[in-house]
């Protein structure tokens, strides 16, 4: 009897601590390391790579902002595009147990708005838009233990302003992984 209830209060602690990385208090420090894009823009889908470092603060549980680079480049045949951009960030993690793959799986929602700027350069025409730049989408984390989880994001992204062309719009599918560290151990890290 004391065996089972040893061994019922561990399973109980694992599953009550199983999202602690989402708790208040916590950072996300991560990145965005591979992407394949369908711009709209060129006409044809092309591949690319982009890196999208971010760090988060969860400012309440499930819940975290923070701010977010952009470094891109992607290049078909005749085609090819620089894209950069900074701002903030906001990540809702779904809370609800019945929206989980697996018990270490976590669905999010993503959302992002700073300047951004998009240069295109397709035979010898070129084409430059900076400006605002918002973004949106779902995204699943797979932890593959307590700090560490896989990154999968669907994500579309706007930019308005001004250039030769005042919008771009594009759809990533961007891989990618994230720490998530309690502020204590930043901290102790930091000395």
């Amino acid at each position: 009897m004391k065996k089972r209830n040893f061994l019922m209060a561990i399973a109980l602690f694992i599953g009550m601590s199983s999202f602690a990385q989402t708790q208040k208090g916590y950072y996300i420090i991560g990145a965005q390391l591979a992407s394949m894009d369908l711009n709209f823009q060129s006409g044809n889908t092309s591949f690319g790579l982009d890196l999208h470092p971010q760090v988060a603060w969860f400012v309440k549980d499930n819940l975290a902002i923070g701010g977010q680079v952009e470094l891109g480049v992607q290049t078909s045949k005749g085609y090819t595009a620089f894209n950069y951009g900074i701002g903030a960030l906001g990540r809702y993690y779904v809370a609800d147990k019945a929206t989980q793959i697996t018990s270490k799986s976590r669905f999010f929602l993503e959302a992002n708005a700073g300047i951004t700027g998009q240069n295109y350069k397709s035979g010898g025409i070129s084409t430059n838009t900076n400006g605002l730049g918002i973004g949106f989408g779902p995204g699943l984390a797979y932890f593959i233990n307590q700090n560490i989880a896989l990154e999968g994001l669907v994500k579309y992204n706007l930019g308005v302003g001004f250039g030769n062309s005042t919008t771009t719009n594009n759809i990533h599918f961007n891989l990618g992984f994230s720490i998530h560290l309690p502020g204590s151990k930043l901290k102790e890290l930091k000395k």
